[in-house]
């Protein structure tokens, strides 16, 4: 798979096994690792930028993403993208 990047379309399924579009966002580096922030497609139509739900993934050595469970690694990712679009 290629590298993902920033304003890539990514088709994941939910927790419901439906197919939704999620454009990324934004990408970082944090603790060895690659993190993606991804925002629905259907929503960014819909919606203004400051309502767009926003997801975080990690992005694993064969560029597939898989859910953060960990709540203390959840909570630091958010923080560092959040720092990262306030800078």
């Amino acid at each position: 798979m290629e590298k993902i990047e920033a304003g890539d379309i990514l088709t994941l399924i939910d927790e419901n096994d439906q197919e939704q579009e999620f454009e990324v966002l934004d990408m970082l580096s944090l603790d060895g690792y690659e993190y993606v922030a991804v925002g629905s497609v259907e929503e960014d139509q819909e919606e203004s930028e400051e309502e767009i739900e926003v997801f975080f993934f990690k992005v694993e050595a064969d560029e597939q993403l898989s859910v953060i469970e960990d709540d203390e690694e959840f909570d630091k990712v958010f923080a560092a993208f959040d720092e990262a679009i306030e800078e």
